[in-house]
């Protein structure tokens, strides 16, 4: 079966984002699970971290 990219929903918005092949391929590379959040509140939860 051929690789596709996949729509996933963000735990914390709910909105949904797409995980693309490329993405995927990185994810299973390093022995990642799939994303929980979208990039917008990936990079909010990191900002509150910053100084």
């Amino acid at each position: 079966m051929e690789p596709h990219d996949l729509l996933l929903k963000c735990w914390v918005c709910g909105e949904r984002f797409t995980f693309t092949t490329g993405e995927q391929q990185f994810y299973k590379k390093k022995g990642l699970s799939y994303p929980k959040r979208c990039k917008k509140c990936h990079n909010e939860k990191d900002n509150e971290f910053s100084y």
